[in-house]
């Protein structure tokens, strides 16, 4: 038999030793806030469950490689072709561009140059003095009897008003949205055309990361005075024939008839430097961008520079380039600074820095505007650009297009474009990066925790 001893406070100590359990006894919650508690609570399970339907909580594979050739072995293009579901393809660069003013000119006369087809896809467009040019643009060729086709993300384009697009589908053009939010499959909303793609009459291709929006001649509610830092390509050869098969299937999906026309499809004999063309689709198994990405960082012996607004590479890809700078790489990133269009963002890459950092890679933030341009540049020639960013919603959630090639004059202008923006930057140096204000550091660490999404 085992006895118990029990022990009694007089009710006075036992309130004083108790209080807030005194207190919770005594008095009742507000309706109010139980009301207001129980609203928090579902908004956290839906945002919750809503993740976990994207796969924010699944376990990521670790990617692993051997053999990987370097850039001058003779297999380089074809084990890359095979590796990131990429298109081999030839073609002559006949124009690069880091300039805002220059891009949007280069895209105008390629417009207004059109006698038979112009195929456009974007992301990002709002109101105002460039969204209006180019809508000149487009409703004079089409006056003038060309087949204009325009596919734009209904997301990125939501500020643009109904009676815009009106004004183009009465002068001909046929305009056709990816994307609209709908009940029967809401979370494809959250996959977006992140394209920029432009095509004229079957020969002229420019592929970038430009909108069209007066956002790239600054915003000054961000304290962003000047023209953003952006690169668009332009090429002709039989890149474009590539270029208009990967713009039909999105044409078709989007509800389009595609076309098959030799005017659209045209035999080349120019040739040029081989180029991988990288589409990504998504839902995928895999990310094809990823894979490109990951093998063009292992296949770096001697430079790899990055060029990335949202520089958010994942566990794998930070591994690879600390592998890279172990090897001795000069490894240096060129990413957004104060002035940005997406703060917490920013705030979200600089608390990835660390082990960057630790190890020797070297970090440049864009001082005068926002810094959007995509670009990779690995050792002497190799160069990959278009829209994708190095960030988890390129990499895993949009539809993308990249082009990667080896041209020693394009790879010339790409170094120019680096050292112009290096020059325009601010290095990070470990001692600075950990004397951040606190603040920055916990909206980074609130931001990371939805970088699924970011």
């Amino acid at each position: 038999m085992h006895s118990r001893l029990i022990f009694q406070l007089p009710p006075s100590k036992a309130t004083a030793l108790f209080p807030l359990s005194s207190s919770v006894t005594r008095t009742s919650l507000n309706p109010w806030m139980w009301w207001s508690l129980g609203v928090f609570l579902v908004l956290l399970l839906v945002l919750l469950f809503i993740l976990y339907l994207q796969g924010a909580f699944y376990n990521k594979v670790d990617y692993r490689m051997k053999e990987v050739p370097g850039l001058e072995e003779p297999h380089f293009p074809l084990a890359m072709m095979g590796v990131s579901a990429s298109h081999l393809t030839h073609g002559k660069p006949i124009g690069y561009w880091f300039n805002i003013d220059a891009i949007y000119k280069a895209r105008e006369e390629a417009i207004r140059s059109a006698r038979h087809t112009i195929h456009f896809e974007t992301f990002y467009m709002t109101p105002g003095r460039r969204a209006d040019d180019f809508a000149a643009a487009l409703i004079e060729r089409a006056k003038a009897g060309v087949e204009i086709q325009l596919i734009a993300d209904r997301f990125g384009v939501n500020a643009i008003p109904k009676e815009y697009w009106q004004n183009l589908q009465a002068a001909g053009v046929d305009v056709r949205f990816f994307h609209k939010f709908s009940w029967k499959a809401p979370l494809t909303y959250n996959i977006r055309t992140h394209r920029k793609l432009l095509l004229i009459d079957g020969k002229i291709a420019l592929v970038g990361g430009t909108g069209v929006s007066d956002h790239w001649d600054g915003m000054k509610e961000t304290g962003d005075e000047g023209p953003w830092l952006d690169f668009e390509i332009g090429f002709q050869g039989p890149i474009v024939a590539t270029l208009e098969g990967i713009f039909t299937q999105h044409w078709m999906y989007v509800g389009g008839i595609g076309s098959l026309s030799q005017k659209i499809f045209q035999p080349s004999v120019t040739n040029g430097p081989t180029i991988l063309v990288t589409p990504s689709e998504f839902p995928s198994a895999s990310s094809s961008v990823h894979a490109l990405f990951y093998t063009s960082v292992l296949a770096a012996k001697k430079r790899l520079w990055i060029a990335s607004p949202y520089f958010l590479p994942d566990r794998n890809s930070r591994n690879a380039l600390l592998k890279a700078k172990e090897k001795g790489v000069d490894v240096r990133v060129l990413t957004v600074g104060p002035h940005n269009d997406k703060q917490m963002v920013y705030y979200a890459v600089r608390e990835r820095y660390r082990e960057l950092l630790r190890a020797g890679i070297e970090i440049y933030e864009y001082q005068p505007s926002m810094m959007h341009a995509k670009v990779l540049l690995i050792d002497e020639h190799w160069v990959g650009t278009g829209s994708a960013n190095y960030d988890p919603r390129s990499l895993f959630h949009n539809d993308e297009l990249n082009v990667s090639l080896a041209e020693p004059k394009f790879a010339e202008f790409v170094e120019e474009f680096f050292q112009h923006g290096f020059s325009k930057s601010r290095r990070i140096h470990l001692a600075k990066w950990q004397a951040r204000p606190l603040t920055n550091r916990l909206l980074g660490r609130l931001a990371l925790f939805f970088h699924w999404q970011l």
